[in-house]
């Protein structure tokens, strides 16, 4: 059977960990137990920091998801209102282009008829003067 190397490497880091620590503070424990210290107050404290920056990360996305479904229902029921008074609007343009349509040609009618009575009494007046009805 073959054993696990997860021991013997975990071993390998702490102790080139611990030299590390010596070595920089000159072979003194007091020294090198203090600089440990130092850099794990720094090490958690940057860590905190990101867990803030994640959780506020995660707070924004969750705040600009909801007010991105909000400005899109908005957005969506002002799109429909709007068709619904272009159409509105469409049927109220045509209904008077209809009636102005119809208008006009009321208009057309009456001024042929003028003409045609008005022609009328010039063909009878100018008939008269040569002997016609």
């Amino acid at each position: 059977m073959s054993r696990s190397k997860a021991p013997i490497a975990i071993a390998l880091a702490a102790g080139g960990g611990l030299g590390y620590y010596f070595y920089r503070a000159g072979g003194s424990p007091r020294a090198a137990e203090k600089d440990f210290e130092s850099d794990a107050r720094r090490l958690a404290s940057r860590l905190k920091g990101e867990a803030e920056q994640k959780r506020q990360s995660v707070d924004i996305e969750e705040k600009s998801g909801r007010i991105s479904s909000d400005v899109t229902s908005k957005i969506e029921g002002a799109v429909s209102t709007v068709n619904k008074e272009l159409s509105k609007t469409a049927q109220e343009a045509e209904n008077l282009a209809k009636q102005a349509r119809a208008d006009a040609l009321k208009k057309i009618d009456e001024f042929d008829r003028k003409v045609e009575e008005g022609a009328a009494k010039g063909k009878s007046w100018f008939s008269s003067w040569f002997g016609g009805k």
